[in-house]
């Protein structure tokens, strides 16, 4: 298991809950699960990554998937529906969008995490409204208890606990997002902010 020994963080996290070999293994194996079903695309694949919590997986998805499956290209957004807090505000905001054109082309939203679901709703519907031949989700995270909206996510890596979590992209105030694995915060933590 990796626990981060020797880094800066390792006195605020409180427990790990998804290490880094756990990751590296349901990443090759969702990389997979896609490649197999999109084999027929000729025109490959457009991953949108979702800014900037999906940016760690869309990197070792993408590597992974070119080594099982059609040609990929890369896309990113960046929506926010949280501001500074740790919950959802269902409100969204476009701060980043897409630099082309997606009619036609079959997109797989790369998401870090599936919360409220709010968002990633939102989002969806954006990107059909975009004439996009077939749009799916690959989310590498999902707290089932936390969704408020149902959102068809066809490839998820793991169901976790409605707690806020940090690393692989996650992050706490724009902070712990570079940890290799997922974890939970000690309480006093976020009384720093």
């Amino acid at each position: 298991m990796t626990d981060g020994s020797g880094s800066w963080y390792d006195a605020d996290i409180d427990h790990v809950i998804i290490t880094e070999e756990e990751i590296r293994e349901k990443t090759a194996a969702l990389a997979k699960q896609v490649a197999s079903d999109y084999a027929t695309v000729q025109d490959g694949l457009l991953l949108v990554c979702v800014l900037k919590g999906a940016v760690m997986f869309v990197a070792d998805f993408a590597r992974a998937l070119g080594r099982h499956g059609p040609p990929v290209e890369l896309e990113f957004m960046a929506v926010s529906s949280y501001g500074q807090g740790t919950t959802s505000s269902g409100v969204v905001r476009i701060l980043k969008d897409l630099d082309r054109d997606i009619a036609g082309r079959h997109v797989v939203v790369v998401e870090d995490i599936v919360d409220s679901g709010l968002t990633l709703s939102w989002l969806l519907k954006y990107l059909e409204s975009r004439a996009a031949a077939s749009v799916e989700v690959v989310a590498l995270f999902r707290k089932p208890d936390a969704i408020k909206v149902h959102v068809p996510v066809k490839y998820v890596g793991f169901d976790i606990p409605s707690e806020f979590v940090v690393g692989y992209g996650l992050d706490f105030s724009e902070r712990y997002r570079e940890l290799p694995y997922v974890g939970v915060l000690k309480p006093e933590v976020y009384a720093r902010v």
